[in-house]
């Protein structure tokens, strides 16, 4: 008998192996792919503006590191004694402005010359709602309170114009992805409402471009890995098993089978190299 519903991926025309570098952008279920992938010895730079949850902002930090056009003094905002860039994660945030704003501007330096590499991009998208301020979609909110933000769910056609000619300008190849991650703060309605604007959404830059491709983690974890055992405490992100099944799953979809033995020969490398840090510590404590 069979208690699961398998997810039947499609077989993929793009291929993954140590000569292709990737950036990835997106929700922190991409820091989850990032780590094993850097655990595999491969070439990446994972979320260098921080974790991004929707797909405008996502877009905004491409494009303006595409053009390397740096961030002035005038774009950060102070809260409770701490500066932040709206397009930027809170790891960016400091309580001096001109560090601060040297952070910011490194990130969008670092993407801009890593995109000359010609890199695949692996996008997650986490959500379809977005907050804005003063009229621009913010990343992050920084803690600021509501009454500064105006919120609303965007609409597929918005994900697809502001994506498609930001595609047709990088001229690399795209690999999309929905994040599992269930935003429950939302309701269970507007969450699926989001993740289905999203679904529609990648779909249609897939269709509509011979470099997107679409990778079914979303899917992976909603049918295959339904049972919440396959979900950490609070119920709604992946457990690090449920992970390692899409790991798994993504290395079968992408790579050949030799690049899987070498997958697994630096993965073990890896494990060993951090077991010998673990006892270095132990020893010097």
């Amino acid at each position: 008998m069979q208690f699961t519903t398998p997810v039947i991926i499609t077989p993929a025309t793009l291929s993954i192996d140590y000569s292709t570098p990737m950036l990835l952008l997106g929700s922190c279920f991409t820091e989850e792919v990032g780590e094993r992938l850097q655990a595999a010895g491969f070439d990446l730079l994972c979320n260098p503006f921080g974790t991004l949850y929707n797909p405008l902002s996502i877009a905004a930090c491409l494009w303006r590191a595409i053009d390397n056009r740096l961030m002035s003094g005038d774009e950060l905002v102070q809260h409770d004694g701490i500066w932040h860039s709206w397009m930027h994660h809170s790891r960016f945030s400091h309580e001096d402005k001109d560090e601060c704003l040297s952070r910011c501007n490194q990130s969008i330096s670092r993407v801009h010359h890593f995109l000359g590499r010609k890199p695949l991009l692996l996008v997650t998208f986490g959500t379809a709602w977005v907050f804005y301020h003063e009229g621009s979609v913010v990343a992050n909110c920084h803690k600021l309170p509501p009454q500064h933000f105006v919120r609303r769910r965007l609409e597929v056609g918005e994900i697809v114009d502001a994506w498609q000619p930001l595609v047709e300008r990088l001229g690399t190849d795209v690999l999309y992805t929905v994040s599992p991650i269930r935003h429950m703060a939302d309701g269970a309605h507007g969450n699926q409402l989001s993740k289905a604007t999203l679904l529609l959404a990648t779909d249609r830059l897939v269709e509509g471009c011979g470099q997107a491709n679409y990778f079914d983690s979303y899917e992976l974890l909603m049918d295959e890995l339904r049972d919440y055992r396959f979900y950490a405490r609070d119920m709604c992100h992946p457990s690090d098993v449920a992970v390692d099944v899409v790991w798994e799953r993504f290395q079968a979809t992408y790579m050949t089978a030799a690049t899987r033995d070498q997958v697994r020969q630096h993965e073990k490398e890896y494990r060993q190299s951090q077991h010998r840090k673990l006892i270095k510590l132990k020893i010097e404590s």
